[in-house]
């Protein structure tokens, strides 16, 4: 994934530009960044979850993080209509003991101001709980 820095002032990113600067900041399992990328208010609803606000948002990426340290995120496909996009993604995640999990999923998000108003994250958590994928 190439680096991204999100601009500033009046120029706009596309939600895929936005979307690949966050995985980044994901990869590097950077919560500051991470947050950066999110409305102080945004939503991210996670399978089963919705979390509201840096706060709550936090909990769902320091649990990722400590779970599973190593992560690569390719994005596969995007669909993007003005300030929206679906992005179908793939990630490869290395647990603390070491196993390996491949999962598959699609982030559909909206962007206000270069950061995310909201984001739905759909994908199947089970992956991540079988041995050796």
């Amino acid at each position: 994934m190439k680096k991204l820095e999100l601009l500033k002032g009046n120029e706009m990113n596309t939600p895929r530009e936005i979307a690949e600067s966050y995985w980044q900041a994901e990869c590097e399992r950077d919560l500051e960044k991470i947050l950066s990328h999110y409305h102080v208010n945004a939503i991210f609803c996670p399978p089963g979850q919705i979390l509201s606000g840096h706060n709550e948002i936090a909990t769902f990426y320091s649990s990722s993080g400590a779970d599973f340290p190593g992560l690569e995120v390719e994005i596969t496909n995007d669909f993007v209509v003005g300030d929206q996009a679906a992005l179908e993604w793939t990630a490869k995640l290395t647990s603390t003991a070491g196993n390996k999990f491949t999962i598959k999923g699609v982030n559909i998000v909206k962007v206000r101001d270069n950061k995310f108003e909201w984001v739905h994250a759909y994908f199947d958590p089970t992956v991540l709980q079988s041995e050796g994928n």
